[in-house]
């Protein structure tokens, strides 16, 4: 039972976070990440509502999702604060224009191979 606990709520923060990440996105990028990786994340969060529901109480369900959801908030705005500290805006938005044009490029390669 804790191990089943502990995977569900592996798989509720693990799409989450993706989800999550859709946000940080400029929106042509953001476009392609919510066709193509966003809807599948978003089933994958649902279905792992649903072995929650189906395999748990109601209690155990719903405070896996609050502290999946939670633990994804704070990791997102804990990293931001600590990059922002580090790395001035300039560097961050190099990084952000080269990691958003590897991801185009990436998905395009499989689509296209």
């Amino acid at each position: 039972m804790i191990i089943q606990y502990t995977l569900f709520l592996f798989g509720l923060i693990w799409s989450f976070s993706i989800i999550k990440t859709q946000s940080i996105f400029n929106k042509k990028v953001g476009l392609i990440f919510k066709i193509f990786i966003s809807k599948i994340s978003w089933f994958s969060f649902l279905a792992a509502c649903y072995f929650g529901f189906k395999n748990f109480s109601i209690k155990l369900t719903f405070i896996g999702i609050f502290v999946s959801i939670l633990f994804v908030q704070l990791s997102f705005s804990f990293i931001k604060k600590k990059l922002v500290e580090k790395f001035d805006e300039q560097k961050l938005l190099r990084f952000k224009t080269f990691f958003e044009i590897s991801l185009i490029i990436l998905i395009l390669y499989f689509i296209l191979f």
